[in-house]
């Protein structure tokens, strides 16, 4: 008998079984070298005592791992939230574990550090959101590791099986015919770092938006932020400070415009009815400050779940597993037509 409250271990199924701890590991891996007999047997105990195996030990029977990491380097906590929910979503039904790992791409020795990250673990695959999906390198070594990987990236950048592909651009344009619509004239972007293939993607999609609507876009009101709070207050506070200001800015991300925000009330500028305000993501935060903010909605949670679906799928069971996602467009009270 087993305790009360004990806990159950292989020696206790092999002995409640009648059969060898061997068998027991052999009918958890699927072995063919058990009787079908034996096996619904030992199913049958496992079953009603609630076993479940350790899933390091199963790793080591089998060689294989049940590892899978998730490595960014993006600075939005939001973003990286709803992301690692996602892939967690996907994993829920699995014995696959999720490992965090972030890193900073422009850090001296990032490179080694994420391989012997990779080596020692021994990863079933890895979810690489941007910026790290762009990095070739990386993912060459993930490949050499013989470790899968799926990249979250706003352009296919290798096989589609291995991508889940944002549209940036496109997100961006519908950005610029909302406040082009509005009527404004001059209109200022807060970009994200030009690292960032997102920003460069955002701010073409932007630009371009804008070109159909006969608006050129003043470089001189194009300004380079980190998707960060404080970036997007600092370059906000440089803009909301020039005489001929702009009546309304498209962030890069909510983060920035959330600090777009505060810089215009510290300078007694209101929003939207002074300065209209947009962001990109659509992370919870938007809809907590006030005036809710207008931005573009990407479904961060649904893209790292297809992520991690698409990372434990059968790779020989389809050459068509490339997953998009299309942005839209969510118009709250953080913009109005120009004062």
């Amino acid at each position: 008998m087993i305790k009360p409250g004990g806990k159950v271990t292989i020696n206790d199924i092999a002995r409640l079984a009648g059969v060898s701890k061997k068998t027991v590991s052999r009918v958890i891996n699927d072995s063919p070298k058990v009787r079908p007999a034996t096996r619904e047997k030992v199913q049958a105990v496992i079953e009603e005592h609630g076993y479940t195996p350790h899933p390091e030990a199963r790793a080591l029977a089998l060689r294989k791992s049940y590892l899978v990491a998730m490595i960014y380097d993006n600075p939005s906590p939001q973003y990286i939230v709803s992301m690692q929910r996602g892939v967690l979503d996907a994993l829920e039904a699995s014995d696959q574990q999720l490992v965090i790992r972030p890193c900073d791409r422009n850090e001296e020795g990032y490179f080694e550090s994420i391989r012997r990250f990779i080596k020692q673990q021994r990863f079933f695959g890895a979810i690489l959101p941007p910026s790290v999906s762009e990095d070739q390198e990386l993912v060459d070594m993930l490949q050499e590791n013989n470790c899968r990987y799926v990249r979250i990236a706003s352009v296919i950048m290798d096989t589609p099986q291995n991508t889940v592909k944002t549209h940036d651009s496109e997100g961006a344009e519908k950005a610029a015919h909302h406040i082009a619509d509005l009527g404004h004239k001059r209109i200022a972007h807060i970009r994200g770092p030009l690292s960032f293939r997102s920003s460069h993607e955002r701010f073409r999609g932007f630009e371009l938006g804008l070109s159909e609507y006969g608006i050129r876009l003043d470089s001189g009101l194009v300004l380079e932020g980190g998707y960060t709070y404080e970036t997007g207050f600092e370059c906000a506070s440089e803009l909301l400070a020039m005489d001929n200001r702009p009546t309304a800015v498209f962030c890069g991300n909510d983060e920035m415009a959330v600090g777009a925000y505060q810089a215009a009330r510290q300078a007694g500028i209101r929003v939207p009815e002074d300065f209209s305000i947009v962001g990109y993501d659509d992370t919870p935060i938007a809809s907590r400050v006030w005036p809710r903010l207008t931005t573009v909605r990407m479904p961060i949670r649904e893209m790292g779940k297809a992520a991690g679906q698409l990372l434990l799928s059968d790779p020989a069971a389809s050459v068509h597993r490339y997953v998009s996602f299309t942005p839209e467009l969510v118009v709250r009270e953080s913009t109005a037509p120009p004062p």
